[in-house]
């Protein structure tokens, strides 16, 4: 993860940015910029998520193996 980049705080911006463009007060020019800000943001936001999930299963998979292993015993 890039020093000073969070899940929380990536999240909170772009909760943020979809506030604005719902507002529907910004140019076309600054709404066109807050998109794909926020669609940077929620990439990472997804990358993020995703490598949790994947740690989840992982240690599930090993916690599961080692009941296995128990059992049979």
């Amino acid at each position: 993860m890039a020093k000073g980049k969070s899940f929380e705080t990536e999240l909170q911006k772009l909760k943020e940015i979809v506030s604005k463009l719902e507002n529907g007060t910004e140019s076309l020019d600054d709404s066109l910029k807050l998109f794909e800000d926020g669609t940077k943001i929620a990439n990472y936001c997804y990358k993020v998520l995703n490598s949790a999930e994947q740690k989840i299963t992982d240690l599930s998979k090993g916690c599961c193996l080692a009941d296995d292993l128990e059992a049979n015993e």
